[in-house]
């Protein structure tokens, strides 16, 4: 009896060791969310904005990192080599899933090396100035840059970004010549115009309507061909006079490729619990911001296939190059 006894000690020994060393369920730890601009972007502002009820979602911290750089790409390269545990995301934008490696030949990391989640925003691209251009037209813009080619100076949120790439195809489409300022992210960006270092932006709406707001910038259109319901009273690009400009841009979120699938369903599940609470939406709307789900992370790699090609055929077409 005593014997029996102690062989089944002995095995309940031998088994409670790989009974401890199952992994715990996730998460069960704070979560990175990296972005890939500087504080005051429009990246940070959506990051911010839902952070805190993807928290609550996950049932764990969220840590919003910022770690600008490269136009965006040292973010994505962050996320792209961290572990495919779950506890490290990025939200991303085109520049660095589909324009960088169009303009990048050696990225430190493939567009293939991130898994799409979701798309979680959209928004139009503002065309603001300094108030002291006298600027309150597109066409009073256009007429400045023809008259004196290459005298304007166009702040950008970096290499590759959306607003290098609006202006660039501003360019294109009027046969006009601006000189491009990259930055280090829409913030700073949006700095310089407000400090007349520059004279013009096309930011990203949550990065230039509180300043516009403010009197401190003019916002005197969006890229999109039409006017957008997210900011009613500045005109589209038709309207403006140039009806073949249409650019609309986006977040979405990314895990590094190799995350296991039920790790990107929770991901996937608290992203959009997140992103449909009212008060993101109402906060995102406020700055002319969209929230804009994917129905699964098949669908939004799908969308990332046609929009990359729109993106890489307007690197080509403009001749965009990294400085």
């Amino acid at each position: 009896m005593k014997r029996r006894n102690v062989v089944a000690a002995m095995a309940f020994g031998a088994s409670a060791p790989l009974s401890w060393a199952q992994p715990a369920a996730y998460p069960s730890k704070p979560i990175r969310l990296v972005i890939g601009f500087t504080p005051g972007g429009a990246a940070d502002y959506v990051a911010r904005s839902m952070s805190e009820s993807l928290s609550k979602a996950m049932g764990q911290p969220v840590v919003v990192e910022n770690r600008p750089g490269n136009g965006s790409s040292i973010a994505a390269d962050i996320v792209a080599k961290s572990p495919a545990d779950g506890y490290t995301l990025l939200i991303a934008s085109p520049s660095s899933i589909s324009v960088n490696p169009a303009l990048i030949p050696k990225l430190p990391y493939m567009p293939s090396d991130l898994l799409p989640v979701t798309k979680i925003t959209t928004s139009p691209l503002v065309l603001a100035v300094n108030p002291n251009t006298g600027f309150r037209t597109v066409g009073e813009l256009i007429a400045a840059a023809k008259k004196d080619p290459g005298k304007l100076n166009c702040a950008t949120a970096g290499n590759g970004s959306a607003p290098h790439l609006g202006a660039a195809l501003f360019t294109m489409l009027t046969g006009t010549q601006m000189t491009l300022v990259p930055y280090r992210g829409g913030g700073p960006a949006i700095q310089s115009v407000m400090a007349g270092d520059t004279q013009l932006t096309f930011g990203t709406s949550p990065s230039v309507l509180p300043h516009a707001g403010s009197g401190r910038l003019r916002a005197i259109a969006v890229s999109t061909r039409e006017r957008s319901p997210l900011v009613p009273d500045l005109p589209g690009m038709k309207e403006a006079g140039l009806p073949e400009y249409n650019i609309e841009f986006w977040y979405g979120m990314f895990l590094p490729a190799s995350t296991p699938p039920a790790i990107v369903k929770k991901v996937y599940e608290a992203t959009v619990a997140a992103m449909q609470q009212p008060s993101v939406k109402a906060a995102l709307a406020r700055e002319g911001t969209e929230v804009s789900i994917s129905t699964s992370p098949d669908h939004f790699r799908s969308f990332l296939v046609d929009d990359g090609k729109f993106w890489v055929d307007l690197v080509k077409n403009a001749n965009v190059k990294v400085e």
